[in-house]
């Protein structure tokens, strides 16, 4: 992991490129198409227009500043909801090498600073390498359902984790 920079906060680039290695990843391994791609990239591009750093948190694992990977806590519907973890990915260059991890570790740790009480995530059926470090941070898989909300029919899941500690 020589040269990963992981660090909390805009990084020049760094929206475009978050959007840019979620199309390509989701275009290639799962047939996802330009929905997808501009779904993510208006929802984020909104999330920032709001960004908190005080509520908010995004991480980027970063060689020589070019973003290789991301994640995002969303905190604006924390006290109803729960903290929102959103986003979340590792250039397939870097994966299986703990970045994802790491990040998954900032942003946990980042809500239990601000005590949120719980952190959800949506994501669909078959990303076994992310479900992984999901049940390893602790999360419970608690809604399977089929949905349409990337743009074609998968089967979604929601995962939950009940912050202890607070």
């Amino acid at each position: 992991m020589n040269g990963i920079h992981i660090r909390k906060g805009y990084l020049p680039g760094a929206i475009g490129r978050v959007v840019e290695l979620h199309g390509c990843y989701y275009s290639r391994h799962w047939g996802f198409g330009s929905f997808f791609e501009a779904k993510v990239a208006r929802e984020i591009a909104l999330f920032m227009d709001s960004y908190d750093d005080q509520r908010d948190g995004l991480w980027t694992a970063a060689i020589e500043d070019r973003v290789q990977g991301a994640i995002v806590i969303d905190g604006a519907h924390a006290e109803g909801q729960g903290a929102h973890l959103r986003w979340f990915v590792v250039s397939e260059r870097l994966q299986g090498q703990g970045i994802g991890g790491r990040l998954i570790g900032e942003a946990m740790a980042f809500c239990r600073s601000r005590g949120y009480a719980r952190v959800y995530l949506w994501t669909f059926e078959g990303l076994h390498a992310a479900h992984r470090l999901y049940e390893k941070a602790g999360f419970e898989l608690v809604v399977q359902q089929e949905g349409r909300q990337w743009g074609r029919e998968v089967n979604e899941q929601q995962w939950v984790l009940q912050v202890h500690g607070v």
